[in-house]
């Protein structure tokens, strides 16, 4: 009887270390990662507005080529999803929020399976010489669990080579003029 009662004392003493400690932790993330592309905002806009063409150079997709996809919408518009199952990458969609033609695409990213979560992600477009920064930023907000994963592996280091690898993808893509 002591035993349970020592047993239900330090679990009672960790959940509110976890949901107190939860208030201490970063509220949201942001991930961000640039790159400069000898190609035309129309060719990079293309790429990234339209998901069949982001299919061709998106990291997940090389990682795990034999999971399911399916687009609805018009390509480059509000409203044009990706969605995606596969067993290494999860499931979720990508759903463009909204455009402005050759600087910027602003979309809805919901991961489904393992965990879910909500992310906004943005790909941005400004002119730098003679050609094209391209910034690919993804933020959203951290639930209870996800703030302590992050105590031992920030989002960062989570994706940031999966953003740094995609935006290498788009640049040989763009630069290919396809």
């Amino acid at each position: 009887m002591k035993f349970l009662k020592i047993l239900l004392g330090i679990i009672v003493v960790l959940a509110i270390i976890i949901i107190v400690g939860g208030f201490f932790l970063p509220k949201s993330y942001t991930v961000s990662r640039s790159t400069v592309i000898n190609a035309p905002d129309s060719v990079i806009y293309k790429n990234v507005a339209d998901f069949k063409e982001f299919y061709k150079w998106n990291p997940w997709a090389k990682m795990e080529p034999s999971a399911k996809t399916t687009y609805a919408g018009i390509a480059g518009e509000p409203g044009h999803l990706y969605e995606w199952k596969g067993k290494e990458t999860g499931s979720g969609y990508m759903k463009i929020k909204s455009v402005a033609p050759n600087k910027q695409v602003d979309i809805e990213l919901k991961f489904i399976e393992p965990f879910e979560s909500l992310a906004d992600t943005k790909f941005d477009i400004q002119p730098e010489g003679s050609s094209n920064k391209v910034t690919w930023t993804m933020s959203g907000e951290n639930n209870l669990i996800s703030k302590w994963m992050c105590v031992f592996v920030s989002m960062d280091k989570m994706i940031g080579k999966d953003f740094e690898d995609g935006l290498k993808y788009l640049k040989e893509k763009s630069e290919k003029g396809s």
